[in-house]
């Protein structure tokens, strides 16, 4: 059984890929590296398989032909987990939003804690965020006050993307069942964690906008979000969740 993976999607993050992979390279805990590229037309790949030499046997890559989404890249990345026999699997951005320091708080709360589900969160304390316009802080903080509202997740982040998952919980949750393909995803992953039944733990986090390359946030992608949700409780209603 291997221990630690962490999962970064890319599409044209040239600016920040290798900084990051350097970073997280560097913690005390030997967290090996997983990059799922969606075909970067501007080399983000290159550089990933050019630090390979530097980093064998802890930086894979695995790359896709075009923009498949957020969702699907996880996916892909927690199959992969799986099948290497990670028990600690973590979801992390590529642009710094994430400190990977906090990589290391989320590992002590499932490895050493005991949660299934550990979150870095932007809301468990106050609000913890640096450099967004307050027109996307107050969106984010209410629709994660929305989810919480129709899903009755006791959950303060319900769309954060730093996480770290015991492989038990992907092996359970039914990856293939997944709806939802943007940010909305990152909703779906908890709520089904939490039906299920997993401790989740939220651990407090300063999330800090990127300075480096380009958002890929779009009104599509929070609309899917905010209107998917009621459909996603429905169908909770018509699903079993027992654990075997």
């Amino acid at each position: 059984m291997k221990d630690s993976l962490v999962i970064i999607p890319t599409y044209n993050e040239r600016e920040n890929i290798r900084a990051i992979i350097n970073r997280v390279m560097e913690l005390t805990h030997p967290f090996d590296l997983l990059v799922i590229d969606d075909g970067s037309p501007d080399g983000t790949a290159e550089i990933v398989r050019d630090l390979q030499l530097s980093y064998p046997n802890r930086l894979y890559l695995e790359t896709r032909q075009g923009k498949l989404g957020l969702g699907t890249a996880y996916i892909h990345g927690f199959h992969y987990a799986l099948r290497h026999t990670y028990e600690y699997i973590f979801e992390m951005d590529a642009d710094f939003s994430h400190n990977p320091n906090d990589l290391l708080q989320l590992y002590r709360a499932c490895a050493i804690d005991g949660y299934d589900v550990a979150i870095g969160s932007r809301y468990i304390q106050g609000v913890n965020v640096v450099n967004w316009p307050m027109s996307r802080v107050l969106m984010s903080y209410f629709a994660s006050a929305y989810v919480r509202l129709v899903t009755g997740m006791p959950i303060a982040d319900t769309t954060a993307g730093f996480k770290c998952y015991r492989r038990k919980v992907l092996q359970t949750i039914q990856l293939d069942r997944i709806r939802f393909v943007g940010y909305a995803f990152q909703i779906e992953m908890k709520f089904l964690a939490y039906k299920f039944g997993f401790k989740i733990k939220e651990v407090p986090i300063i999330f800090t906008d990127r300075t480096k390359g380009v958002s890929k946030m779009s009104s599509g992608i929070f609309k899917e979000a905010v209107l998917g949700v009621m459909q996603m409780k429905i169908n909770s209603y018509f699903r079993h969740f027992d654990r075997y």
